[in-house]
Parts: C-alpha cells; structure tokens; sequence
C-alpha cells in the first residue's frame, strides 16, 4: 500500500515540475465548466431552438460559450509557445518556464477572456420568432454592434493565437526533424511522438474554432444557420478531444493516470501474510 501511495506523489511530484502540466489543468477546468453548461445547449437545439430558461440563462450560456472558446485557444497557444521554448532553447528557457510564471500567465488569459466575453452578459440575448418560440443568441438585434464586436473577437482571440500557434509548431517540428538537437524527445520514438503531437494540436485548433470564428468574421446571413450550427458543435468537439492530447501529450499524465489503474488494481489484490 506504501508503494502505491508513493507511486502516485511520486506522479504529482513530477507534474508540479512541468509548466505545460499548469496550461492542461487549466484547459480541463475550461473544458469542465462549459461541460456543466452543454445540457442547456443540448436541450435548446431538441427543442427546436426554443429557449425555456429565461434571458438571463441565455446571456450566461452565450457568454460562457464564447469565455471558453477563447480561454481554451489562448491556454493551447501558451502550451505552443511553452513548448517551444522547451524544444527550441532547453537551457535558456529553464529561468522562463516556472509554474510560478506559468500560473500567472493563466490567469492573465482567464482574465483576457472574461474581458472579451463580459459584454454579452449586458446585451439581449433572446428574440420571439413567430412559429418558432424563444431563440437564445440566434437572433440578434443591434446587428452592426455584433459585427463590431465579433469582429475584433475573431482577430485578437483566434486569428493571432492561430498565427503564434502555427509559427511556434513549424518551428517545433522543424527543429525535432531537421535540426537533431540534442533534447528529450532526441530519440527516434519520443521525437516522433512530439510531431504527430503537434498536428494533432494544429488540427484540433483549426477543425474545432476555425468555422465559428470564419462565420462570426465573415458575418453570414440567414442562409448559413446550418453551418454556423454545424460550427458550435465542431466547438464543442474540443471538450472531448482535449482529454486525447492530455493523455498522449503528457507523460506526466499518462504515469498518473498509470499509477492511479495501479493502486486501484493493488487495492483489490489480498494482503500477502
């Protein structure tokens, strides 16, 4: 049982070394809370997108879309960037990459993203649609203040992450496969891990925020309502993707996660005498 537990605080002994470890526990936080909110979102759209719960629900669920959209893209520009740092300059980044800095750096993008999102809770979020009963965010008066506002949102929370995150995974990429420095991920299988690691990162971010930030930007009409739809979902999509890239993207995680099967499995063995 001793071995069991120290197994397991020898796992957490090891993430609280990991800046990267810091971004992912507060991409799962994100990624949690908008969880809780999903059912509301799920029962708007079996409902006929007839909104049951009122307009301050509406302005919370609408604003809380948006607040983890955005927080959970500038988390995974951050892991980008740590990573980088972490392939490109190993030494050098030592002094930068603490859990100290790491911390702060999340809140500030929490902060960033509240900032970004608050709005919403201010603005009506609800329209009567005749034949079709009470809309939640889909129907939107105050039209050129929208686009003013999704328009910026798009550029400064999506489009300059997604330009941080391509140039900082090229970069990683470009150094585990041409540049043979001497790191970690030097050897063949963990250098391999990290790029297939870092498409998957580029694919998840381009597949799950891309067509919603492209549809606010490019402000559809009517006519788009099935692909701004199909958008959210592919939003969503990030909730139950994210646990992959914890999993395959963090040894830390994954001995955990190993250590926790373990002592479950010791627990139901019987004490040798």
């Amino acid at each position: 049982m001793m071995k069991c537990n120290k197994t397991t605080q020898d796992a957490y002994n090891i993430t609280e070394d990991k800046p990267a470890v810091i971004y992912m526990s507060h991409l799962a936080c994100v990624d949690l809370l908008f969880t809780l909110l999903l059912p509301l979102k799920i029962h708007y759209q079996l409902n006929a997108s007839d909104w049951v719960f009122g307009e301050a629900a509406c302005r919370v669920i609408s604003a809380a879309y948006y607040c983890y959209m955005y927080c959970s893209i500038l988390l995974m520009m951050c892991m980008s960037v740590d990573r980088l740092l972490a392939v490109a300059f190993p030494i050098a980044s030592l002094t930068w990459r603490s859990t100290r800095k790491a911390t702060y750096i999340c809140m500030l993008v929490w902060l960033l993203a509240i900032a970004g999102t608050v709005s919403l809770l201010f603005i009506t979020q609800t329209s009567t649609i005749e034949n079709v009963g009470v809309t939640c965010h889909d129907v939107l008066y105050h039209t050129q203040l929208y686009v003013n506002l999704f328009s910026i949102l798009s550029c400064l929370y999506f489009f300059l992450p997604l330009g941080v995150t391509l140039v900082s995974y090229s970069t990683i990429i470009y150094v585990l496969r041409v540049k043979s420095i001497r790191l970690a991920t030097s050897s063949t299988d963990k250098r391999r891990r990290a790029v297939i690691m870092a498409i998957a990162v580029l694919m998840e971010f381009v597949m799950c925020f891309a067509p919603t930030n492209g549809i606010l930007l490019y402000h559809c009409g009517d006519s788009s309502y099935a692909a701004y739809l199909l958008a959210v979902c592919l939003g969503s999509a990030s909730v139950f993707l994210d646990p992959l890239l914890y999993y395959y993207g963090s040894s830390q995680c994954r001995k955990y996660i190993r250590s926790v099967f373990w002592c479950n499995k010791a627990k139901k063995r019987p004490f040798d005498h």
